[in-house]
């Protein structure tokens, strides 16, 4: 079974590639097994995020949101189907994860000097990553000096750091105040068009999927399953509180409320 995984991982690759998509999710199901026997988690997943695209992925809690971008990000084996990506992705998580015994710009260092940049070019090469997120003149700040905000930008210079061209994002921003959280979706879509990184990024937050995806996949209760996708075609930048974005994030919402319906969650 797992040398069928791999040959068929190597074959959505190469279609990967050939096709200049960033990643390509071909049928993938995840079960796991509980004391109950297997559970379905993700069911027939098939998704290709374009090079240079912004997708979010949302739905209920359960859904299966984090277990997929795990798959994609190489953390886990899909049961069934493949995966491709163009390279190895990077990937953010909800927590920052920052060493608390190094300054922020040795944590994106890190990043490098695994990534095998020269020792003479990473203090330059990482004071240019946190002068991307605008945190000119923290490379030696500690992580408890900083703001939940600040080390959440200093997590992204991390990811950044490795020069991935697909980010994957899982719901960085959910523990952050209002106010963060809106600067940040800000600069993640400054740094998103200035980089031209493809970007698949979980939520169950639907204005802060439509507020920055070119792309809104919506999964299913679980097992979860590709349930309808939107095309976001509502010009950058965009407010939270925009008319347009309120009109389609109630459109979702609507669909994502008749699927937990159907699914008998609550």
């Amino acid at each position: 079974m797992a040398a069928t995984l791999a040959k068929e991982a190597g074959s959505a690759t190469r279609a990967a590639d050939a096709l200049d998509v960033a990643a390509r999710v071909e049928h993938v199901s995840k079960s796991f097994t509980t004391p109950a026997g297997q559970q379905l988690v993700l069911d027939d997943i098939t998704l290709d995020v374009n090079q240079g695209e912004f997708v979010t992925l949302l739905g209920a809690s359960g859904c299966g949101k984090s277990t997929l971008l795990n798959l994609v990000a190489g953390l886990d084996r899909p049961s069934a189907g493949s995966i491709g990506t163009d390279g190895r992705p990077a990937l953010m998580f909800q927590e920052h994860a920052l060493f608390p015994w190094l300054t922020a710009g040795r944590n994106i260092e890190l990043a490098l000097r695994l990534r095998g940049l020269p020792k003479a070019e990473r203090r330059p090469r990482a004071e240019e990553l946190l002068e991307l997120v605008r945190l000119r003149g923290a490379y030696g700040k500690r992580v408890h000096e900083l703001s939940g905000g600040m080390r959440q930008r200093v997590a992204l210079a991390r990811a950044l750091a490795q020069d991935s061209k697909l980010l994957l994002m899982d719901e960085p921003f959910a523990a952050l105040d209002a106010i963060t959280r809106d600067v940040l979706h800000d600069e993640l879509t400054r740094i998103w068009r200035e980089t031209r990184v493809s970007v698949l990024f979980v939520t169950h937050n639907v204005r802060e999927a439509v507020r920055l995806a070119q792309r809104v996949v919506l999964l299913s209760s679980r097992p979860g399953r590709v349930a309808r996708e939107w095309t976001v075609d509502i010009e950058q930048p965009r407010r939270i509180e925009d008319a347009a974005v309120a009109e389609l994030s109630a459109e979702i919402t609507e669909e994502l409320r008749g699927e937990i319906r159907r699914h008998g969650q609550h």
